[in-house]
């Protein structure tokens, strides 16, 4: 699906189906530097139990026009514009790492449309190493080395090479991408007052062996939040839509039933 914001085209997949105003909506939110392909084996999954699924590409990534946006708050306002634009009234909203934190600033200020928050691999606040952000502004490809490195649980390997690798594959990527987004995280403050606001059914999911969200800070986040779930997905790293999909989005199902 291709529509306008801001006179630039935004790219949501949508699983083929568009949007049926008599169904729920799902958005997905996809991490640093990455796009609505991490979302794959989980959209169409989703889509097929009876909701509208919408798996964004933000400006500048996957198939969207346009520059990064440079802050969680600049992006969680161009979500707002989204859903008006697409008249979704009230969602779902799930986010992985970097859209965590867009999922949770988006809530803290349009609280009266979102049904449910699900937060993988999330926390709220996601400081980055310094030498990661440098080596991100200066395009070298060691900086998606690294995000493999700390992102993914060591014994796992995968068919065919790493997605990361696929999505993120040039200097200009990771110079006007990925290092864009990262410092975007690390600039983001407003999490610890962002959380105190969530009254809505809650679900955080964790990688057992995720470096960058580590399960004592994972847990720390989750139970910030009154009266959430928590599920560790074991032998997983933090890139939990791919690692363990599967499993990942048997859970979500199964929250969304409750």
């Amino acid at each position: 699906m291709i529509f306008q914001v801001d006179k630039q085209d935004v790219f949501a997949s949508d699983a083929g189906k568009g949007i049926d105003k008599n169904k729920h909506t799902i958005l997905l939110l996809h991490g640093s530097g990455l796009s609505h392909i991490v979302w794959s084996l989980t959209e169409q999954y989703l889509s097929n139990q009876n909701y509208n699924v919408l798996s964004l590409d933000l400006p500048g990534h996957g198939n969207s026009e346009g520059k990064c946006l440079p802050s969680i708050e600049k992006i969680s306002d161009w979500i707002e514009k989204v859903l008006n634009q697409l008249g979704v009234l009230d969602v779902t909203i799930i986010g992985h790492s970097q859209g965590c934190l867009e999922a949770l600033e988006y809530f803290s200020k349009y609280p009266k449309k979102v049904k449910r928050l699900i937060f993988v691999g999330g926390s709220y606040k996601m400081p980055v190493n310094q030498d990661l952000i440098d080596l991100a502004e200066a395009g070298d490809d060691q900086a998606v080395n690294l995000m493999m490195k700390w992102g993914y649980e060591n014994s796992k390997k995968f068919i065919g090479g790493n997605p990361v690798e696929k999505i993120i594959n040039s200097a200009r990527e990771i110079r006007e991408i990925l290092a864009i987004d990262l410092i975007a995280c690390n600039n983001y403050r407003n999490g610890s007052e962002a959380v105190k606001k969530i009254n809505c059914p809650t679900l955080c999911i964790f990688g057992e062996f995720d470096k960058m969200i580590n399960l004592e800070k994972g847990k720390k986040f989750a139970d910030s939040i009154p009266n959430s779930k928590t599920q560790i997905i074991k032998k997983c790293g933090h890139m939990i839509m791919f690692e363990k999909a599967f499993e990942m989005r048997e859970k979500i199902l199964e929250f969304l039933k409750i």
